[in-house]
C-alpha cells in the first residue's frame, strides 16, 4: 500500500514522493535508482498524474521494491499533493442530509434534478496540510466543508456511468472553505458571486496525499468527519451522496473534457457552520478525517 504526495526539501523545493510505511521516497530518485525511463517528469506529482496510465505500472513496481532509503515522514513538511490541478470541479448540494440542512423540505428527486458544479481556482486557493488558511478581511462568515475528492487519470469525454469509475486515478481530501456572506450580490442581475464566495486565497486546503484508486477499498462507504478545534461538526459517510462518483463524471464529461490531473470534489455532508450560525475565527484549526485516506488539518488566521 502506498500514498503519493508532494513534500518540501530543506532548500524549499517541492518534490514528488511516495509514502511507504513511515518513509517518504523521492520519486525521481527511485526512478533513477531502478533505472526506469518512462519519459515522465517524476519530479512533479501533477506531471505524474497527467501521464497516469503510463505512470501507474512503474509506481506499483517502485512500491513493491523501493531502491532508496527515503526520509522520515515525521518532521517532513508536506505540500498540497498537486501543484496545481488544471481545473477543480466542486459539486454543490450533493449529500442528501446536507441538502435538507440547507433547504428543509422534501428530499431531492433524481428524476427532476441533475448534478450541480462550480469551478474553484487552483494556484492561490490550494494549500497543503498544516498550512495557514487566511480568513479574508471582506468576510465575517467563512464556513468549512469536508469533501472527498478524486483525481482524473484518463481523458474523459462523453463517458457512460458504467465506465466512469475507470477514469479515477486516486482520492484525496479537500476543504471547500466558503465565504457565506459573499455568496450573493444585489448590484448585478446574475445574483451569485462564486469568486468572492469560493475562490479567496487559501480557500482550498488539499491533502495530505493521494491514495491510488485501487487501494481505497469501497469509496462509496467511507466515514468522513470534520472538527473545528476539539468540536466534531461533520460526522457522515460517503454513502449519503445524492449523485455518486460515476454519475458526477458522466454528467461533467458530457459538457466538458476532463483531463488527467483535474480534480473533482464531490460535495460535503451535513454539519457545516451555516446551519448553526457558527463560522471560523482567528486561531481556529480545522481538521478533516476520511476513512482510508487520512487527516488534513489547517490553522486559521484572520487577515
Amino acid at each position: 500500500m502506498y500514498r503519493l504526495l508532494s513534500y518540501r526539501t530543506p532548500d524549499g523545493a517541492t518534490r514528488a514522493g511516495m509514502l511507504l510505511g513511515d518513509r517518504i521516497h523521492d520519486l525521481e530518485n527511485e526512478f533513477k535508482a531502478a533505472r526506469l525511463r518512462p519519459g515522465i517528469d517524476t519530479s512533479s506529482l501533477i506531471a505524474v498524474f497527467k501521464a497516469w496510465e503510463r505512470s501507474k505500472p512503474y509506481l506499483d513496481k517502485i512500491a513493491a521494491e523501493p531502491k532508496t532509503d527515503g526520509v522520515a515522514r515525521h518532521g517532513t513538511h508536506l505540500a498540497a499533493p498537486l501543484q496545481y490541478p488544471g481545473v477543480i470541479y466542486m459539486a454543490g448540494s450533493n449529500y442528501v442530509a446536507h441538502i435538507l440542512e440547507m433547504n428543509p423540505g422534501a428530499p431531492p428527486d433524481k428524476s427532476t434534478t441533475q448534478p450541480f458544479f462550480f469551478i474553484k481556482t487552483t494556484e492561490g486557493t490550494v494549500i497543503g496540510p498544516d498550512e495557514i488558511v487566511h480568513l479574508p478581511s471582506y468576510s465575517q462568515k467563512v464556513d468549512w466543508e469536508a469533501e472527498i475528492a478524486f483525481v482524473i487519470g484518463r481523458t474523459a469525454r462523453n463517458v457512460s456511468v458504467e465506465d466512469a469509475m475507470d477514469y479515477i486515478a486516486g482520492y484525496t481530501i479537500v476543504n471547500d472553505l466558503s465565504a457565506r456572506d459573499n455568496s450573493r450580490r444585489t448590484d448585478v442581475i446574475f445574483t451569485f458571486d462564486w469568486i468572492g464566495h469560493k475562490c479567496f486565497d487559501t480557500s482550498c486546503p488539499m491533502g495530505p496525499w493521494i491514495v491510488p484508486a485501487d487501494q481505497i477499498g469501497d469509496p462509496k462507504n467511507l466515514a468522513i468527519k470534520l472538527w473545528v478545534n476539539d468540536t466534531l461538526h461533520q460526522n457522515s459517510n460517503t454513502n449519503d451522496m445524492f449523485f455518486d462518483y460515476a454519475e458526477q463524471i458522466a454528467w461533467l464529461s458530457q459538457r466538458v473534457t476532463l483531463n488527467p490531473g483535474d480534480v473533482v470534489a464531490t460535495g460535503t455532508p451535513p454539519g457545516v457552520g451555516m446551519g448553526k450560525g457558527l463560522f471560523l475565527k482567528h486561531g481556529d484549526t480545522v481538521t478533516i478525517e476520511i476513512e482510508g485516506i487520512g487527516r488534513l488539518a489547517n490553522p486559521c488566521v484572520q487577515d
